[in-house]
């Protein structure tokens, strides 16, 4: 079975239980405040690699289906 990406809500919900949110992620790594909210729609491995590390996760276990061909 192939392995899916997260659901968007999936991973607010990982952020939220870590008491971190996109906004306070984005601006801590210098970004605009709602740049990584780019990522849950398209593919933008900076902010993936932002996300993933936050969660303690690979962004390819988040996204494998952006990482398939990498």
């Amino acid at each position: 079975m192939k392995n899916q990406d997260w659901h968007v809500e999936d991973i607010k919900c990982a952020l939220r239980k870590k008491r971190i949110t996109l906004k306070s992620l984005s601006i801590n790594a210098g970004l605009s405040p709602s740049t990584l909210n780019n990522a849950l729609r398209v593919s933008y491995p900076k902010a993936e690699r932002i996300i993933a590390e936050a969660l303690g996760e690979k962004p390819e276990n988040i996204w494998p289906s952006r990482y398939q061909y990498k």
